[in-house]
């Protein structure tokens, strides 16, 4: 099944069990956040892409400089492991994490979330590639991609105990958006993918098909 459908599926589902009031607040906080225009702020191909030294959740530091040295780089940036959408993406990335790493690239997935919760990212799903924690989204916010979450979506969040202080370890409620990007070994962005709304995400291989060494 494809990635597409599996978030569809799961938006279909989520829509059967949440209360209608809800539904709203998430659907409006969706479209005001798309109707800003930050995603088209984002950094888009043919930029250099900025660097990046962030931690694992056993606190190895991984550097993109590094990294870029052997080939490509997919950075895949992600909102944390409360979010459905960014786990299935994650499960998904899996998948074809290994014809990556033949095509001669790395892959890694980066989130605001504290190292704690970046490690049970790796260990709920069994993930075989770095999962980064990027404290108060200083490279989301390199890369454009950083928005602050409305006060009504915080609410509803808190209610159902998705309390973003607790994933990130700070009070900013400043999430990124899910992007997906591929980096040349020279730096600048071959590809990119921004979406303003949380619920789309790119088939891998549609990523896959971007990572030329």
């Amino acid at each position: 099944m494809s990635l597409h459908q599996q978030l569809a599926d799961l938006t279909a589902k989520l829509r059967s069990l949440v209360p209608a009031e809800r539904l709203v607040t998430i659907d409006r906080a969706a479209e005001e956040l798309a109707q800003s225009g930050i995603a088209a702020k984002a950094l888009q191909p043919g930029v250099q892409a900025p660097s990046f030294e962030l931690p694992d959740g056993d606190g190895m530091i991984w550097r993109s400089s590094d990294l870029l040295k052997s080939g490509p780089l997919v950075v895949v940036f992600y909102r944390g492991r409360w979010c459905a959408y960014c786990n299935a993406q994650l499960m998904a990335l899996q998948q074809v994490h290994v014809e990556i790493a033949t095509r001669g690239a790395s892959l890694v997935a980066i989130s605001p979330q504290t190292q704690k919760h970046s490690y049970m990212t790796r260990d709920m799903h069994k993930l075989r590639f770095p999962v980064l924690s990027d404290a108060g989204n200083e490279a989301a916010r390199k890369f454009g991609l950083v928005y602050r979450v409305a006060p009504d979506l915080q609410s509803l969040y808190e209610s159902i105990m998705t309390k973003l202080p607790g994933y990130n370890g700070d009070q900013s409620w400043e999430l990124p958006m899910p992007a997906t990007y591929v980096i040349r070994p020279d730096g600048t962005i071959a590809y990119a993918h921004v979406d303003a709304d949380w619920r789309m995400r790119p088939e891998p291989e549609e990523v896959l098909d971007r990572v030329i060494g």
